[in-house]
């Protein structure tokens, strides 16, 4: 990749403290869905032993809710008068549009000009403005820190802190319902729900290993690791368009350095067969990034990950898409 900017002058993000966490979890109560744990039904040994942390039950159907509400909630009145706005591949700017409508206010979000179908008619039925960007424009946008002159309180989708804390609460669901569980697996796109739950697992879980999962067709996250510094990669066409993000920045490199302890990617057969077998056998409808988890759990043998949960990140897909992947061979 030619040298390009790998961040946007801003301070490494720090982990969220516990008490940070714990006062999120508190502060939304009531608001989220406190998500069980569910076993994936195995077929035999080498698939046991796997637990779904299903994100998709949450209003907007993603994990983001945590982080955009405790967000939200914390601004000062005229933060929250000047109305909000984000960038988002299309859950965050959904749950934007849930904290904003709890609120009263109004939200727009920047989005790639290939955000699904799915994505866009949700974000917009939450009453959300769609500003949609060629995808590269809207990475430049953000590296070179447009976002500053948003005339809108704007909600960093990355490295806010508040966003990172409403994540890591799904760490401390995670501690307290499996306190044996031995690796988590987390999606990773922009990397806050990774550098959330991580925090949260070396404070309670410090003998979990914390895998981060990425798409074979954008991964930089292995590649920042295999470089020992914030990488780009070139980004090709994937399923989990909620985890094409192309870069590790200078801010979130140092936290998920730190949290991270390996990486694990998956292929877009990968991705389809958990796709299916999550909705034939689980009954449970995941996009692409919420079925990258469970496709890296079962690519890992039952004695390297012992008790394992996957988190299910999202559940927005395009039906057309997903009854392609139905019609695929059986799950």
């Amino acid at each position: 990749m030619p040298d390009r900017p790998t961040g946007f002058g801003g301070d490494p993000v720090a982990a969220p403290s516990l008490d940070a966490i714990e006062e999120a979890a508190r502060r939304l109560d009531g608001l989220v869905v406190r998500t069980p744990l569910v076993t994936l039904r195995a077929r035999g040994e080498d698939d046991g032993g796997i637990h779904l942390k299903p994100e998709i039950l949450q209003p907007i159907t993603s994990f983001k809710v945590r982080g955009a509400l405790n967000w939200a909630l914390g601004l000062s009145p005229a933060e929250r008068a000047a109305g909000l706005s984000t960038v988002s591949a299309g859950n965050t700017a959904q749950a934007l549009g849930y904290a904003a409508r709890h609120l009263g206010l109004a939200a727009r979000s920047r989005l790639p000009e290939t955000v699904p179908a799915a994505k866009l008619d949700a974000i917009r039925a939450f009453g959300v403005e769609p500003v949609t960007m060629p995808g590269a424009e809207l990475f430049d946008w953000m590296l070179s820190a447009g976002w500053r002159d948003e005339p809108f309180t704007f909600l960093h989708p990355w490295v806010e802190a508040a966003m990172i804390a409403g994540s890591a609460t799904v760490g401390l669901e995670i501690a307290r319902d499996l306190p044996t569980v031995e690796t988590i697996f987390i999606p990773v796109g922009g990397g806050g729900l990774a550098a959330g739950v991580g925090s949260a697992a070396r404070q309670l879980l410090p003998n979990a290993r914390i895998i981060g999962v990425q798409p074979a067709a954008c991964a930089p996250l292995r590649a920042s690791l295999e470089a020992n510094a914030p990488r780009w990669v070139a980004q090709g066409a994937s399923l989990c368009d909620g985890l094409g993000v192309p870069l590790v920045t200078d801010e979130m490199w140092p936290l998920l350095r730190s949290v991270i302890d390996d990486t694990v990617t998956v292929s877009e057969a990968q991705v389809e067969a958990a796709i299916r077998r999550l909705c034939l056998r689980d009954k449970l409808v995941v996009e692409g990034a919420g079925a990258a988890a469970v496709a890296a759990a079962l690519a890992t043998p039952r004695a390297e990950r012992g008790e394992s949960v996957c988190i299910l990140s999202g559940a927005s897909i395009d039906p057309g898409k997903l009854v392609g992947i139905l019609g695929g061979p059986r799950a």
